[in-house]
């Protein structure tokens, strides 16, 4: 269980809990793009990459138009490609609140070449400090309420 961070809804998590994946098993992962970096603002993006992450690589990805005010819909297309966890630059308060509140996994705060970020995951289970936004610390995570 992650510790809340000063009053907001965000919280720090180990960075292995979650996006871990053990030998022989994958994990889906998303992350909202502006070309090939992640995008700035959640609320402003159009394109998710969704990428399986296995055997510590990423052998897989696909890009998906989206619309960020549908939230229900975009939970629904996460949960059809069996992905655990969203990553996205800034996002309001109100559209992290929807998509924590559909049992998706939010890491928000991110900046930088999405590829790179995928690969951090794939090889250490974590993102680099630097890609987090000037502020922001690593792990700086929501995540549903169970």
């Amino acid at each position: 269980m992650g510790k809340r961070y000063r009053g907001t809804g965000f919280a720090f998590f180990n960075r292995h809990e979650d996006h871990t994946c053990k030998r022989g098993m994958h994990v889906n992962i998303a992350i909202t793009a502006w070309g090939n970096r992640v995008s700035p603002v959640f609320d402003a993006a159009r394109t998710l990459v969704v990428a399986r992450i296995e055997n510590q690589a990423v052998t897989g990805k696909l890009y998906i138009p989206f619309d960020p005010d549908n939230i229900p819909e975009l939970a629904e297309l996460l949960n059809r490609r069996r992905v655990s966890t969203l990553i996205c630059g800034a996002a309001s308060a109100a559209s992290a609140d929807r998509i924590v509140a559909h049992h998706i996994r939010l890491i928000a705060f991110v900046s930088g070449n999405a590829m790179d970020i995928l690969n951090s995951l794939a090889v250490r289970n974590t993102i680099d400090h630097t890609h987090m936004m000037p502020g922001c610390s690593l792990d700086y995570a929501r995540r549903p309420s169970l």
